[in-house]
């Protein structure tokens, strides 16, 4: 469960009196996630999320997040907007951490979705891409290339207790996504982390996007990437072509990738599979004694990084010819 911080019924109280939210009729821990511990509020005015942050989350770059949060609700995307207190501050503390409301989107996050919802993920991407080009902050990406080999030497020396040559593999890999990484891409605000329980839906189609606290300014193709390693996959471990169809003529049907980004597709993708595989060995590798947060499974990264390295061209991952 996500809960890292208890928050008690007082402290509640004295933060929510801050706000125009009205009064809290109830709160609970949210269980997804594994970064920030949520909360749901539901009061006399309407039903909120709180959020305490932790974790790989700095409190430096939240300004750029819940900033980068109200200009995309600005230009019609639907994700959270963090709710100001009354002297105008989205950002608060309680509990000892920094924390921030936000309104609660309506929709259900879909754990097996269809290419329908592939589809309209994609869509969904392409419009917060462009929803965020004229957003005046910026952010390096934290998690990319030049981030791996340190996360890995965190865990290399207990890597093959996990599977069996993940150390020689992950060593073998990094040398030639260092060789093989592509720059000058077109680029801007990203999601970074947009799985499916990051994306609510209604019917078939997109409701919200939520979970902005990776966002960062990169390439947007490596973001497609994210997507497809996190959409298309079946729970065998096989790659369904169908899917991946559906997420680039989404993305598509609203921004064209360019060819030089076609041509990146397969390397960006094999560098998703090692970013996730590596941050989720670190945490797979270092689960504090009596945790309730169950790491999620560095291997299924890891499969997904071997179907990789044999992906020739973007038309083996659904890119219509």
């Amino acid at each position: 469960m996500a809960v890292y911080t208890e928050v008690q019924d007082e402290e509640l109280a004295a933060f929510l009196a801050t706000y125009e939210i009205g009064t809290v009729l109830s709160y609970k821990g949210i269980a997804e996630g594994v970064e920030n511990t949520n909360y749901f509020l539901h009061t006399t005015v309407g039903s909120y999320i709180l959020t305490l942050y932790e974790k790989r989350v700095k409190e430096t770059d939240l300004p750029f997040f819940i900033d980068l949060m109200q200009h995309l609700a600005k230009k019609g995307l639907n994700c959270p907007l963090p709710v100001n207190n009354r002297s105008g501050a989205a950002l608060g503390r309680l509990a000892g951490r920094p924390a921030a409301i936000c309104t609660f989107l309506d929709g259900i996050a879909i754990r097996r979705p269809t290419a329908q919802h592939c589809g309209a993920l994609g869509a969904a991407l392409a419009k917060l891409h462009l929803a965020g080009q004229d957003f005046e902050r910026s952010r390096p990406n934290a998690l990319s290339l030049e981030a791996w080999s340190p996360l890995f030497g965190q865990a290399e020396a207990q890597a093959d207790t996990v599977s069996g040559g993940l150390s020689r593999r992950t060593r073998q890999e990094l040398e030639a996504l260092r060789a093989e990484w592509p720059d000058g891409l077109p680029s801007g605000i990203i999601h970074a982390d947009l799985f499916t329980d990051n994306v609510f839906f209604i019917g078939g189609e997109v409701s919200g996007l939520i979970d902005f606290y990776f966002a960062c300014t990169d390439a947007f193709a490596y973001d497609v990437a994210i997507c497809l390693n996190a959409w298309c996959f079946e729970a065998d471990g096989s790659f369904n072509l169908t899917k991946g169809q559906a997420l680039l003529a989404g993305y598509q049907s609203v921004r064209r990738l360019e060819p030089r980004e076609i041509e990146a597709l397969p390397v960006l993708c094999r560098g998703s599979a090692m970013r996730f595989m590596l941050t989720r060995l670190v945490d797979w590798l270092n689960v504090p004694p009596g945790a309730l947060v169950k790491p999620k499974d560095p291997l299924e990264y890891d499969r997904k990084l071997n179907f990789h390295r044999h992906v020739k061209h973007a038309r083996e991952l659904g890119l219509a010819a």
